[in-house]
């Protein structure tokens, strides 16, 4: 609870509520209390006591916090008050926030200090999406648990995947690509808009080549369809995954055993697709039957073909961009969902990448 928190008085049930005022000493916050404009806003935001403090403000204020950083306005709680004072804009953007925030944990979802920071990143872009909208949009329900974006720009890829028959999902490792595919495949499975799902993998690797591995062929091509069989088995029962499997519902092959094939009804992702050649991308894209969708996905900085060989999905999105019912969606560094270093390493990569 906050520190100058009280037991909130009891009103009635209300979205925040914003109670313009004269300007107000600083309180508690992390706003600027120098160099102020003359024109600051005071405003006082009630939040509803139908919807516990703690959940908007983090254990100990550990999202209050994450605000306060967030913008530049000062920001103090007294009860169930509000208090956020410093530039107009700084303060309709606090105020929007809240109010955002407030729909997500009455949506029943629990906020943590990583979904109030791409909340309040996504006001301060203001792009005019709804934070609330991104991150209480279900993408799978599954063995008890909820798959939903958490980023706008993976919100944007998920709807790509709906709108369109060929969507590409480009960006670095952690962006979720992979992950939220498979689960749109399963949800569709589930839903019987397809009859099965294929996802397959290029058998490329940094380094060595598959004839040089111990094994049969299947125990060297494994390996690399192991994240997409992970995937999977967040999604569906183990025992479930073997059955539809053998059945021939779930399909998990190397981008070679494509050739010659025409899929029909199917779900179909091609993963790590920047380890193809142009040649097999063709290949793979005309693999294309009536009833079916494809989602491509790929990280163009981690290429691992020969240095004198161009990627397929570089070079795919010059031939493709533009065409009716195909979508190039882009996710950054600001997308990784992953351990939150992940994402300051691709940003350093790029950096670095840039500067040579």
């Amino acid at each position: 609870m906050p520190s100058q928190s009280s037991p909130s008085a009891q009103r009635q049930p209300a979205p925040p509520r914003v109670v313009p005022g004269p300007p107000a000493p600083p309180g508690r916050g992390g706003g600027l209390d120098s160099d102020r404009p003359a024109a600051a806003r005071r405003s006082v935001i009630s939040l509803p006591v139908s919807v516990p403090s703690v959940s908007l403000l983090g254990s100990r204020d550990e999202f209050l916090r994450v605000i306060e950083e967030a913008f530049t306005a000062t920001i103090s709680v007294r009860g169930n008050e509000v208090t956020v004072h410093g530039d107009p804009g700084e303060v309709s953007m606090v105020e929007r926030l809240f109010d955002e925030l407030v729909t997500v944990v009455r949506s029943g979802q629990a906020l943590s200090a990583d979904a109030v920071g791409r909340s309040a990143a996504m006001v301060r872009d203001r792009g005019g999406e709804q934070p609330s909208a991104v991150l209480t949009r279900n993408v799978l329900s599954s063995r008890g648990r909820t798959i939903r974006a958490k980023t706008l720009n993976q919100k944007r890829y998920v709807d790509a995947i709906d709108a369109h028959t060929l969507t590409f999902g480009i960006g670095p490792a952690g962006t979720g690509k992979t992950y939220l595919a498979v689960a749109k495949a399963v949800q569709a499975l589930q839903a019987k808009s397809v009859s099965r799902i294929v996802l397959t993998r290029p058998a490329v690797e940094a380094g060595e080549r598959l004839g040089y591995l111990p094994g049969t062929l299947s125990e060297k091509i494994d390996p690399y369809l192991r994240p997409l069989y992970d995937a999977l088995r967040d999604m569906i029962d183990p025992e479930a995954i073997a059955r539809l499997m053998t059945s021939g519902v779930i399909e998990v092959a190397p981008l070679a055993y494509m050739r010659g094939r025409t899929l029909n009804d199917a779900f179909i992702i091609l993963d790590e697709a920047q380890n193809t050649t142009p040649e097999q991308m063709k290949m793979f894209l005309t693999r294309l039957g009536f009833g079916s969708r494809i989602v491509v996905t790929g990280d163009v900085t981690q290429v691992d073909l020969p240095r004198d060989t161009r990627s397929g999905l570089r070079v795919v999105q010059e031939i493709l961009g533009g065409v009716e019912d195909v979508d190039f969606v882009h996710l950054t560094q600001h997308d990784v969902v992953r351990h939150s270093l992940v994402g300051r390493i691709v940003a350093a990569y790029d950096r670095f990448d840039n500067a040579v």
